[in-house]
């Protein structure tokens, strides 16, 4: 991560006018991580491939020491923004035995324990203790179904999950897709390279299908096939042979959401490099919701523009979109009318429970919430500062920094935990004018 340095709180400074700006956020992480796991599995015959503009956090160095500590050369320049990978073996997992820590990056827990089932040996995952809390078990027993011996050490299905592994069979595998969509992601992104053909059936509805769409189409770079019916069944030939010399990683769009948000709340326009509607996340339709709002949003080639207008609320289900959601909540508080966010209950397993977390901080604040089960209805009341806790959430801090530019004396606590996902959030901010660090609380 940058050398960046955070006080324990982080004091907003209200922006007194229009913010006009253009923004190149770093890289995706979604799209960091998975292509990452596909760079080694692709890595037979001793063969590398160089990723660029990967993105610099936590989550995603814990996947690249996960992956070096499994027996795979990883070469990460992260001050230029790109990692070389190459496999030092036939062996499709190189290492026969090793112990993981994840910290908690979810992609993480779950890409790589579908990756080691298809290993020789025994490989323990464990990360912090929210991580420990985090579900798993659904992805346990698909490949428990698979002949894999695939256990959590906790009663309550999370880990640390241990898996004894003897490379993966073919044939026929049920998962559940309701809480998580990386259970899916990790079981396609190992299957190509399993003993024979796998058919992976979904269980139930599937939450954040943009995700596996983004999985589907970097296999396909990759070169590697896969087939899906309407994302209910999906068909993958094994024994696959992929990979590609060097592979190039879309701006994030998750937090392009927090910058596309400015001109909702400041007014002026923001635009967003290196993005476009066509983008592989699922998360540039954050801009769809702004523009139902009463902004305007303009795409032309690799850039998104998004102007501020008089914003009204909305009803909408999030669920293909849910990491928006704390933004969308925050930029609903600035409002005319309530709006209603729906079909997201997956949320409340994430980096912390996102509903319950969102509802407590914008009530904090002065926004009137009714939190349900899958979702909340937000409605705009006199706003005021307070010091606002971020439950060691990366999207919580960023999301309720952004209320702080109309809002006097709101306080972050615990403005670190952007390093999860963007650790130069703030210095980014600054450089747009919308927010000074040098300027802490005390």
């Amino acid at each position: 991560m940058s050398n960046t340095s955070y006080p324990a709180q982080y004091a907003v400074q209200p922006l007194d006018g229009p913010v006009h700006a253009s923004v190149r956020v770093p890289g995706s992480k979604s799209i960091t991580n998975r292509a990452l796991v596909l760079a080694a599995l692709c890595g037979g015959s001793k063969r590398s491939c160089e990723l660029v503009g990967t993105l610099d956090s936590e989550d995603t160095r814990v996947m690249a020491d996960s992956l070096a500590r499994l027996g795979y050369t990883v070469d990460a320049n992260w001050q230029a923004d790109t990692i070389r990978v190459q496999a030092n073996s036939e062996r499709i997992i190189p290492a026969d035995h090793t112990d993981l820590f994840v910290a908690n990056s979810g992609t993480t827990m779950r890409f790589l324990t579908a990756m080691v089932a298809l290993g020789q040996g025994r490989y323990r995952l464990d990360g912090v203790a929210r991580m420990r809390e985090r579900p798993i078990r659904d992805l346990l027993d698909a490949l428990t179904q698979l002949g894999v011996h695939a256990t959590s050490e906790s009663s309550n299905g999370c880990p640390p999950v241990v898996i004894a592994a003897d490379g993966l069979q073919g044939g026929t595998v049920r998962i559940k897709g309701d809480v998580s969509s990386q259970f899916l992601s990790g079981l396609l992104m190992a299957a190509p390279f399993g003993r024979a053909d796998l058919v992976i059936v979904v269980d139930g509805p599937l939450v954040s299908v943009p995700y596996v769409e983004m999985t589907l189409a970097i296999m396909r770079q990759f070169g590697l096939h896969a087939e899906t019916d309407a994302y209910r069944c999906f068909r993958i030939p094994g024994r696959q042979i992929g990979g590609v010399a060097s592979y190039h990683v879309e701006p994030d769009a998750s937090a392009a959401s927090y910058f596309f948000a400015l001109p909702a709340i400041v007014g002026g326009s923001v635009t967003g490099t290196g993005l476009s509607k066509q983008s592989l996340q699922g998360d540039v339709a954050f801009v769809d919701l702004l523009a139902q709002m009463g902004c305007t949003v303009q795409s032309s080639g690799d850039s998104i523009t998004v102007t501020g207008g008089a914003l009204r609320g909305i009803d909408v289900d999030m669920n293909a979109i849910s990491d928006t959601v704390m933004t969308l909540g925050v930029v609903a508080c600035f409002a005319t009318g309530a709006t209603n966010i729906r079909n997201v209950a997956h949320i409340r397993h994430k980096e912390t429970d996102r509903v319950a977390a969102l509802a407590t901080e914008l009530r904090r604040i002065g926004a009137g919430v009714a939190e349900r089960e899958d979702g909340l209805t937000i409605t705009p009341g006199p706003l005021r500062g307070a010091v606002i806790q971020t439950y060691n959430d990366h999207r919580m801090a960023m999301a309720l920094t952004l209320a702080g530019l109309k809002v006097p004396c709101l306080i972050i606590d615990n403005p670190a935990c952007v390093a999860k996902t963007y650790p130069r959030f703030f210095e980014d901010l600054e450089k747009v004018g919308v927010a000074n660090d040098k300027n802490p609380a005390s």
